[in-house]
């Protein structure tokens, strides 16, 4: 019973502390590849874009913006969970300036990886370009909240990198020059070692607070199954065995990292494991279709090959686990951030 004086003061104190949790967290900022790309890809010249119907049917207005679903991805979701806004704007669009950006900010790329090889594939941001875009708003930031304050924003903000996946599927395994260079597991170590040093600009250029998501079931992708003839277009083995292989290092690496850095809170993202139950279990998701995407055929199209005209898109995404032959649909992505969003609420919103 709440009528004694001590549990109403204990509920008030409780109930204050709420805001001053999320308040911990100011901003949301974003690396990596189109999992999180919010529309960079837009204002850059690359054929891989979705500024375009179908894309974004299901986003607020319908309107499509360049990320790669029809709906929200997981960074926006995340966003929301902290109190921050439900959507985080792409850091090349023009209708935003920093004081959108203040609160959140992506400089993803779909198409990146941390091989620089891997985002000349197809003409898109590479990983140490983002950087410098970074280092480029912290200077508008200070210029537009004065020093102290975006020290205390980038100090506190939740940082998110997301990728790997474009490096193996469209790099490594189609064409030959890393394969003739690397093993696939020293290719594995040659990534996290590009990774490792990225974290360590990061960290000083005051970097504290890091999520990290390794790579999903890769070979469950419509598009690798969908090519996958002899496995009966199943999930492709050697695919996800590489992407948990990959995982299990990155867990080290982040442990290292976290030993290493001072003051570094880091956490690895462990969304392979609630993605591969939604696409073995689809029903106990509430979900119908696992082998193949809502767009067009469901087996290879991708950006503009998944547009307004074509006649074979699905009425209902929620009933598919992916959107596009590469990509999860806003439902998914929702699962699996729900999934991680009290891991990330417990580490860094205190």
């Amino acid at each position: 019973m709440f009528f004694g004086s001590t549990p109403v003061l204990l509920w008030l104190f409780f109930l204050s502390l709420s805001p001053l949790t999320k308040a911990k967290v100011p901003a949301i900022i974003v690396f990596g590849d189109s999992s999180v790309d919010s529309g960079n890809n837009n204002l850059i010249s690359t054929v891989l874009k979705s500024n375009f119907q179908p894309y974004g049917r299901d986003f607020y207005g319908g309107q499509p913006t360049g990320r790669f679903c029809n709906g929200r991805i997981p960074p926006d979701f995340i966003s929301e969970a902290f109190g921050l806004k439900p959507v985080i704007p792409a850091y090349l669009d023009p209708a935003y300036n920093i004081s959108d950006f203040a609160t959140g900010v992506c400089f993803a790329s779909a198409g990146t990886g941390y091989d620089n090889a891997t985002s000349k594939v197809l003409n898109v941001i590479p990983l140490w370009k983002e950087l410098e875009y970074y280092k480029e708003y912290q200077r508008k930031l200070r210029s537009y909240v004065g020093e102290n304050k975006a020290n205390e924003i980038l100090r506190e903000a939740l940082y998110l990198m997301s990728l790997g996946t474009n490096d193996f599927l469209e790099n490594y395994y189609v064409f030959p020059i890393r394969k003739s260079q690397f093993s696939v597991r020293q290719y594995e170590d040659f990534l996290l070692g590009l990774g490792e040093n990225f974290v360590r600009e990061l960290h000083a250029l005051g970097v504290r607070k890091i999520s990290i998501t390794g790579l999903p079931p890769m070979g469950c992708l419509p598009l690798e199954r969908a090519t996958n003839i002899l496995g009966q277009n199943d999930c492709v083995p050697e695919y996800n065995n590489v992407a948990s292989g990959f995982n299990r290092k990155l867990e080290g690496l982040v442990a290292k990292l976290n030993k290493e850095l001072p003051g570094m809170r880091m956490v690895s993202a462990p969304a392979y494991d609630i993605f591969y139950q939604i696409i073995s279990r689809p029903s106990l998701f509430g979900f119908e279709v696992t082998g193949v995407a809502c767009c067009s055929t469901g087996t290879f199209e991708m950006s503009y090959l998944c547009n307004q005209y074509n006649p074979f898109t699905c009425s209902d995404a929620n009933k598919y686990v992916f959107w596009d032959a590469f990509h999860p649909t806003e439902k998914t992505n929702k699962i699996i951030s729900d999934h991680l969003i009290p891991l990330l609420l417990a580490m860094f919103s205190h």
